[in-house]
């Protein structure tokens, strides 16, 4: 799972998990339009249509918004692949983690202020952390090399570090491909896949 909620307070009753909600989603386009840097408490709460009080009763300020819509995207992104896990036949294990770059680059170009965000390193290099001093890509890495482990019947130990260095190589190539179009630059996106497929399938050959 996901590191805990930063949320100041859970919501309890309906209505309040849904102007929660709207928060998160204004955040989100927020950061789509104007980047982190621009977005203010006081924007998130317009765009939610909400007091800017009622957005303290659940966050301090604006980092533990955008932690949240983080933490969030984060689970999204694992549920997803999980549920393509489920739904695929795949020969080797390695071509799973294609899978899991499939969804990723889909989010990238569909979830609102992802392409902005990725997962937090924009705000914070530790941003998912939950006070270990993890790398957002650590705690990405160990989730998804559970899944994988999961998937494969295969030792997580025996994939965390291939699958560490893997996200760590994929941040990197999306980064270009991204800075080269909009949209993702596919042919880079498929170079990348090819080069990543190549290394984990050399690394542990089941």
């Amino acid at each position: 799972m996901a590191s805990p909620t930063p949320l100041r307070r859970k919501p309890v009753q309906q209505r309040s998990a849904k102007r929660v909600e709207q928060m998160l989603e204004s955040c989100a386009a927020l950061i789509e339009e104007v980047g982190y840097d621009g977005v203010t408490t006081t924007l998130i709460a317009e765009r939610a249509g909400v007091a800017v009080g009622s957005l303290y009763q659940f966050f301090p300020d604006k980092r533990a918004v955008v932690r949240e819509l983080t933490r969030r995207n984060l689970e999204r992104f694992l549920r997803l692949v999980g549920e393509r896990f489920e739904t695929t036949y795949v020969n080797h294990w390695w071509d799973a983690v294609d899978l899991a770059i499939d969804i990723y680059v889909d989010m990238h170009r569909t979830v609102p202020g992802f392409a902005k965000l990725h997962f937090g390193d924009v705000v914070d290099l530790e941003l998912l952390d939950d006070g270990e001093g993890k790398h957002n890509n650590e705690v990405v890495s160990e989730q998804l090399a559970a899944i994988v482990a999961e998937k494969a019947g295969l030792p997580v130990e025996d994939l965390m570090l291939p699958i560490t260095i893997a996200v760590e190589a994929t941040d990197g190539i999306h980064k270009l491909a991204f800075r080269r179009d909009p949209r993702g630059d596919q042919t880079i996106i498929d170079e990348g896949k090819y080069l990543l497929r190549q290394y984990l399938s050399s690394k542990v050959g089941n």
